[in-house]
């Protein structure tokens, strides 16, 4: 038995040799030759894979900002009962009677009926055969991978059908109902309502003007005190991180936790952030938005949530195609006097 000679070792760098083209010894390189002739394994085995998958940043805040109600099938509209009652007189002394009367007040009521618009997503994703294939090879899924690109698409979708709605269909959502009244916070010490220049008590009052004048509007029916604000990031941040005094403890976001008006009232309010507010107001400038985070004062219907509906071989194409549907409606504003909007917290010149 007689062995090849396949390389030479000389201080520390090895040069590996292969009988090429009837020539012994020829010297084998990591060139488009030396791939080409077998050594291309090489460029697989000898890199080290990344198993995770990076997907796109990004991020929606809908399901913690509105109670979302499933069920209701494909219909094209959701409605809504509300009813108003009245009584002859009043309900002061108009139910005071004696005897010897000859009639008593009659209670009477109204009943209303409002109608939402609902549309359809719909969103499809393709997957090649001979990629279907390939993919079998290297352990992911790539039908999954696109799933999760429709899930994404739905998720972006709803962000925006939740705080906006869509103007090309006539819809809005938490930041623009035309229902809801729109006001501006006050200045403060330094003649800017932005809260970035002003003190954790204006910033304070801000919060709780904005609660009273909300509560008011609802006859101070304790169930229509406002329990959540949206705001911003960037006023967001600032009251997260920015401390009562130099030498407190206290940031004032713990300040205005404690002495909010709905907290001294025995409810608990969120204060949240999301990009939408940013440039929502008058102007441009950075809105909050003050309102009863409850299915009874504004909610929303995921009549029939995202789906796949059908999945089928296309040969002329050569790829599996899978559609994925999902109905749902418009925000529905039921008490708009319980929610109302702060422009100028941010963004003025």
């Amino acid at each position: 038995m007689s062995f090849q000679n396949v390389g030479t070792f000389n201080a520390g760098t090895f040069t590996p040799k292969l009988s090429q083209g009837g020539n012994p010894g020829a010297v084998m390189t990591m060139d488009a030759d030396g791939i080409a002739s077998g050594g291309a394994f090489l460029i697989s085995e000898l890199e080290k894979r990344d198993p995770m998958i990076r997907k796109p940043l990004t991020s929606f805040t809908y399901p913690r900002d509105i109670v979302i109600q499933t069920g209701g099938g494909w219909v094209d509209y959701a409605s809504a009962m509300s009813v108003a009652y009245g009584i002859t007189g009043s309900s002061g002394n108009g139910p005071v009677t004696a005897g010897g009367s000859n009639g008593i007040p009659v209670v009477q009521a109204s009943m209303d009926k409002g109608l939402y618009k609902a549309h359809v997503f719909a969103a499809a994703l393709r997957v090649m055969f001979q990629d279907m294939q390939r993919a079998n090879y290297i352990g992911r899924s790539l039908d999954q991978m696109l799933q999760d690109g429709v899930r994404l698409t739905y998720d972006k979708h709803m962000d925006q059908n939740v705080y906006t709605g869509f103007t090309e269909y006539g819809t809005t959502g938490l930041l623009n109902n035309p229902d809801v009244t729109e006001s501006t916070v006050a200045d403060g010490a330094k003649g800017t309502g932005n809260w970035k220049d002003k003190t954790p008590d204006e910033i304070l009052n801000d919060i709780n003007t904005a609660l009273i004048t909300t509560w008011e509007a609802a006859g101070y029916d304790l169930d229509a005190l406002p329990n959540h604000i949206l705001i911003p990031y960037e006023e967001y941040n600032h009251i997260l991180t920015t401390k009562v005094t130099e030498l407190a403890t206290e940031t004032i976001y713990d300040y205005v936790m404690r002495n909010n008006v709905a907290a001294k009232n025995g409810k608990s309010l969120f204060i949240g952030a999301t990009s939408w507010c940013k440039g929502a107001g008058t102007g441009g400038t950075d809105r909050m938005v003050v309102y009863v985070n409850h299915e009874r004062f504004v909610k929303m219907d995921e009549l029939v949530p995202m789906s796949r509906i059908m999945s089928a071989p296309n040969v002329a194409n050569v790829c599996y195609d899978t559609a994925y549907m999902a109905n749902i409606t418009e925000v529905q504003v039921l008490y708009p006097q319980t929610m109302t909007y702060w422009d100028h917290i941010g963004g003025d010149a």
